[in-house]
C-alpha cells in the first residue's frame, strides 16, 4: 500500500483518519499545518512513487489548505491526487480548491466507508 499524508490542524481528526485508513493496509503521514504538510513531502523528496494521496483540511494556522495545494502542485508531488476533508460547504470554497489543484471534496465530520471509497479510486 502507499503512504497517505494528512494535513489537518486537529489531532483527533487526524488520529481517526489514520485508524480508518491503517485498518485497510495504508501506512500514514501527518501533518498539522501546510507548512509542515510540505515539510513532509520535502523529506520524500526522490521517493513520490510511495505516496498515494494527500488528505488536507482547508482552515488551518500557519499556511491554509488552499495555498498548500497550490504550494504542492509547484512540485514533484503535483500529481498526487489531493482530497480536501473540510467542514467548508460552500460553493465557492470548493470552486477554489478545485482551481488550486484539488482531486476530491469530503464535509466533516466523516464517514468511514465513504473515505475508503474515495481513497480507493485514487489510491492503487
Amino acid at each position: 500500500m502507499k503512504k497517505i499524508l494528512i494535513v489537518d490542524d486537529s489531532s483527533t481528526l487526524r488520529a481517526s483518519v489514520e485508524f480508518t485508513l491503517t485498518t485497510e493496509g495504508h501506512e500514514v503521514l501527518q501533518a498539522e499545518d501546510g507548512q509542515r504538510g510540505l515539510k513532509v513531502l520535502q523529506s520524500l523528496e526522490g521517493k513520490e512513487h510511495e505516496l498515494g494521496m494527500i488528505i488536507t483540511d482547508i482552515n488551518m494556522p500557519v499556511m491554509d489548505g488552499i495555498s498548500l495545494i497550490k504550494e504542492i502542485k509547484k512540485t514533484s508531488f503535483k500529481y498526487i491526487p489531493i482530497l480536501v476533508m473540510t467542514t467548508e460547504a460552500e460553493e465557492s470554497k470548493k470552486k477554489e480548491g478545485k482551481e488550486a489543484g484539488a482531486s476530491g471534496w469530503l464535509i466533516k465530520p466523516f464517514d468511514p466507508e465513504q473515505l475508503l471509497g474515495v481513497v480507493s479510486r485514487f489510491v492503487k
